[in-house]
Formats: structure tokens, C-alpha cells, sequence
């Protein structure tokens, strides 16, 4: 009983722990550093240049609510390696890779280095940062769009641009 009580309070205890911090100190947190950083306002020069990449490692339902215009969804539970190689060949391809704040995107990343691609990004605070920032997000319809899905209200905090959406 007594390590059940501890176990609860790490649970617990850490979620509201994540609540209170920075976005920088929560990737700090959770990430690595294994894949490199880009900011939003980087991703934003180079978004339109011919050839980079730009992979949504969120899943269909988050993509389908809102996304970074030209970013082609590989999800997190459903990414397949296999696919992914069949469709880019160029391991020198630049990558960018995102997710909602950038936890997901860097276990992605990881796997698309570990395929061999050498020229891979994790956009830094996801959507939501990109959001944030007063960028374009767009839905299902290609259309511009104020919804981004936030995944969860724990997650939400970091969002403070657009109407958040809960599916």
C-alpha cells in the first residue's frame, strides 16, 4: 500500500509539476537534445524553399483539426519506417519535423536519424509555438484556420494563440 501511495504521488506529483514550468524548462525536461532544434521564425524562412521537408508527428486527428501549411503527417503511434523510406530516398533531405511542443517530434527524429537521414530538425515549442508566434496554421480543407488542438488540458497552458480544441 505504502509504494502504491508513493507511485501516485510521482504521477500526481509530476503532472503538476509540469503545469508550472517554462516551455523551455518542460523540453528540457522531456527531451534529450538528440535532434536539434529550429526556431518557428526559421521554419518560416525556409518553409517555402523547394525540397524541405516538413513532417506532422502528430496523429491524424490533431492534423486533421489544424497544421503548418506543406507539412505531410507521419503521426507518432502509426509512423512506419518502412513507408517513410519507400517515399524519400535523399538521406541528405533537411527534415523538419514537429509535433504540439516538440516531445513527440524528437522520438521521431531520433528514428529518422537512426534510418540514416542526416539533415533532421525538431521545431521547438511544435504548433503551438508556431501558433504563438502569429503564424498560419490551416485545417483538413486547406483552409486557413483559428482551431488548434491542444491535446489535453494539461497541454493546453502552453497554447495562447487561436481556439484551443479538445477532441
Amino acid at each position: 500500500m505504502k509504494s502504491y501511495i508513493i507511485i501516485l504521488l510521482i504521477v500526481f506529483g509530476s503532472n503538476s509539476m509540469n503545469a508550472q514550468l517554462s516551455l523551455d524548462e518542460l523540453l528540457a525536461a522531456n527531451n534529450t537534445n538528440s535532434v536539434s532544434y529550429i526556431s518557428v521564425e526559421e521554419l518560416h524562412e525556409i518553409q517555402s524553399k523547394e525540397g524541405v521537408l516538413i513532417l506532422d508527428s502528430r496523429e491524424d486527428s490533431e492534423f486533421n483539426i489544424s497544421h503548418i501549411p506543406s507539412s505531410k503527417n507521419v503521426g507518432f503511434n502509426k509512423f512506419s519506417k518502412k513507408e517513410f523510406a519507400n517515399q524519400y530516398s535523399d538521406k541528405n533531405t533537411p527534415i523538419i519535423v514537429y509535433c504540439s511542443l516538440g516531445i513527440r517530434s524528437e522520438r521521431i527524429g531520433e528514428k529518422l536519424q537512426k534510418m540514416g537521414f542526416t539533415n533532421v530538425k525538431n521545431l521547438y515549442g511544435g504548433i503551438f509555438e508556431w501558433k504563438n508566434k502569429g503564424f498560419t496554421i490551416i485545417d483538413s480543407t486547406q483552409t486557413e484556420t483559428e482551431n488548434i488542438h491542444v491535446y489535453s488540458k494539461l497541454w493546453s497552458q502552453w497554447s495562447h494563440k487561436g481556439v484551443k480544441v479538445y477532441e
